[in-house]
């Protein structure tokens, strides 16, 4: 069922929303070779915890982290620990938030260091896809021009989009409907209307669209072992305009 936002509240998630911002702006300046992934975890932990709110991941469906740290040819959900950040890598940092009973989901993939050219394109790709998400996003709209929009710029750019993992409504709760499919999908289309509150995350990938769970039943690597970026903001629908609530603002 699709829960819409009076004002009031949507001013409570961008709160969640910018202060999730800052500490995934600060938690990527961390982010340099030799650092692990457990100790960027502790960052965002305590950054939530000290800003007065709670990590929306930590415990989710039993997920022992409050950071998603996604390496290489890792797509979502990587758990952190003691594995190093090394020059080269592309890494995807995904945190939630929940304040005051309000929710906010985003992610950004990074560059550690000096990356290679086509790992630069690949970023550079995805966030224009994530970008051209953004612009459908509009009330009156349908779900499906959000997918087409991601889809048609990942596939002229010769890449592929993930079909298992798709953005979702937030803001109440961390996962909310409507599912919102980074490709058009055979699934529910609703038109997009003015309170609806959705995370929208394009997962490209450098080969082939099919993706595989590790052993410890979260890490979603790609089946072709090749790279994989995924960004993702959470945004809002007004009547006049479309808001990205976790823009970073420095």
């Amino acid at each position: 069922m699709l829960q819409l936002k009076s004002e009031k509240e949507i001013k409570k998630i961008l709160e969640a929303s910018q202060i999730l911002a800052e500490i995934l702006h600060a938690c990527g300046d961390l982010a340099a070779p030799g650092i692990t992934t457990g100790e960027l975890d502790n960052f965002v932990r305590n950054s939530i915890i000290r800003r007065g709110a709670k990590p929306a991941f930590l415990g989710y469906m039993n997920y022992p982290a409050s950071l998603c740290i996604s390496i290489n040819n890792e797509v979502i959900h990587g758990i952190p620990g003691r594995r190093k950040l090394k020059e080269g890598d592309i890494a995807g940092l995904d945190v939630g938030i929940e304040l005051d009973g309000y929710f906010s989901d985003t992610a950004i993939t990074i560059g550690v260091g000096r990356i290679s050219a086509e790992r630069e394109r690949l970023l550079k790709v995805t966030r224009q896809c994530l970008e051209k998400a953004i612009e459908q996003a509009t009330a009156g709209n349908r779900v499906s021009d959000i997918g087409r929009a991601v889809y048609n710029h990942a596939r002229a750019n010769n890449y592929d989009v993930v079909r298992q993992y798709c953005g979702h409504g937030v803001g109440f709760s961390q996962h909310e409907d409507p599912q919102v499919p980074n490709y058009l999908s055979t699934g529910p289309n609703p038109r997009l209307r003015p309170g609806m509150v959705i995370a929208i995350e394009p997962m490209i990938n450098q080969g082939g669209w099919q993706v595989e769970v590790m052993e410890d039943d979260w890490t979603v690597v790609t089946a072709d072992g090749l790279d994989s970026a995924h960004f993702e903001h959470t945004i809002a629908i007004f009547k006049d305009r479309t808001e990205t609530l976790t823009s970073f603002n420095s």
